[in-house]
């Protein structure tokens, strides 16, 4: 593997070793042990406050930041937010009880789905969540079911389908109008939701929510969902008089994974959107509204680390090379999944050249557990050695899982005080908890 550092908190030090915020990863690996999760909270609030102070800078009072929480959900990660005081966005029954357990005030939560049960409405609501995000009637009538039973107003948002596609930046006919999320500007559905929502007696609409896509290292495609959702929201006004308190335009802010991939800088992206946010709404002469961002993904991702132990190395002449080590797909299922990409370097041999091409392979009974594929690494690899898979805070630990019954790896968040565990490492007990 070819010595990357791909972001500003990765480094090396003398002992031709791997350092994540500072900190010597081989020496993390020998204290807590293999697979391991690493997160630099130093990184992360960065990142916030990053995203904030780009926010503010364009929008003022008018624009807030909501962590999107299903990147990387566990009660520490919320403690952050709280400190931070940012709001976050939440997708689940169990995000909702880890926020609160971790005492998130969830009056600054936003509930997210596209399918929220009757129970998951319910317990949002006795636990306070401060808005719905609402994807369809069904949805809306049991919300407002609930709501009544308790003699409150709940505030809501309506998820808006803009038709617009994030990966060819096209505005089509078909765009994502037959996505399993919110209701579609084109096919009416919108306008139909949006009157149903203003007839309910207990239901306040704040808003709107879009959302199109992730991994967005262009400013062109947002602009173009605001300007759909503007004209939208020009058309409300106008046709049935409502002009909304709130404007979620989501997140999908790219993040680089390799070093072939561009680095998105936040505070230009930031002020190119709501220029062109401002601009927008001032020509359509409607009051701009709050306006919310939702980077999830973005905030966590290259804070995180995975480490791994090499186990065998397996090498078939003239075919491939491959360097298996404690994990895999149990704690990463993205490449599994849909081959995502992933820089990975052999921490304790940081300085030695990068000259034979392998494989890097988990130890699931699965052909398919792979990490990432043609990669290079020092011909001396071998069992005992440390590799470290970079930018894995998002979407790693959130969906890591108990496959052929191994343990799930802890959580360890660095800052410049030291190390501490956030999440402890699973034990064969905790997989057979639940059994009967």
């Amino acid at each position: 593997m070819k010595k990357e550092f791909i972001c500003e908190n990765i480094t090396s030090n003398g002992d031709g070793h791997l350092c994540l915020g500072g900190q010597d990863v081989v020496t993390l690996a020998e204290k807590y042990g293999t697979p391991l999760y690493l997160m630099d909270e130093d990184r992360i609030r960065e990142r916030i406050n990053t995203f904030k102070g780009a926010v503010h800078n364009c929008l003022g009072d008018n624009g807030i930041i909501a962590y999107a929480s299903k990147a990387a959900s566990f009660k520490e990660m919320y403690r952050i937010m709280k400190s931070e005081n940012v709001f976050i966005d939440v997708v689940s029954g169990g995000e909702i009880y880890t926020a609160a357990n971790a005492g998130f005030p969830l009056e600054k939560a936003l509930f997210h789905s596209n399918n929220k049960t009757d129970d998951d409405i319910a317990f949002a609501m006795d636990n306070g969540v401060g808005f719905f995000v609402v994807d369809n009637e069904e949805e809306l009538f049991v919300i407002e079911r609930e709501a009544g039973k308790r003699n409150i107003t709940q505030k809501i948002l309506l998820r808006i389908t803009p038709g617009i596609d994030s990966h060819t930046f096209e505005a089509v006919s078909t765009g994502k109008v037959d996505s399993k999320f919110g209701s579609a500007i084109e096919t009416g559905q919108a306008k139909a939701i949006t009157k149903t929502a203003l007839s309910r007696k207990n239901i306040a609409l704040s808003g709107y929510h879009c959302h199109i896509g992730s991994q967005i290292f262009d400013t062109d495609v947002f602009c173009k969902a605001v300007r759909i959702m503007a004209d939208f929201i020009a058309d409300i006004s106008n046709t049935i008089g409502y002009t909304p308190e709130i404007l979620d335009m989501g997140g999908g802010f790219g993040v680089r994974y390799l070093p072939s991939e561009p680095i998105v800088d936040i505070n230009k992206f930031i002020s190119v959107i709501g220029e062109n946010i401002k601009k927008v709404f001032k020509d359509l002469d409607i009051k701009l509204p709050t306006i919310i961002f939702e980077p999830g993904r973005s905030i966590v991702a290259d804070a995180g680390m995975t480490v791994y132990t090499v186990g065998t190395v397996k090498k078939v002449p003239d075919f491939v090379n491959y360097v298996s080590v404690d994990g895999g797909m149990t704690d990463n299922v993205r490449y599994a999944m849909y081959k995502a990409n992933y820089t990975l370097l052999v921490a304790n041999k940081i300085d030695e050249i990068c000259d034979m091409p392998a494989s890097v392979v988990g130890r699931c009974c699965e052909s398919g557990d792979i990490i990432q594929e043609n990669v290079t690494v020092p011909a001396s690899v071998k069992r005992g050695d440390i590799v470290a898979c970079l930018t894995t805070g998002a979407y790693n630990y959130s969906m890591a899982s108990n496959y052929n019954r191994i343990p799930r790896p802890p959580v360890v968040i660095l800052n410049k005080g030291g190390s501490r565990i956030a999440v402890r490492r699973e034990t064969f007990s905790d997989i057979c908890s639940l059994d009967e």
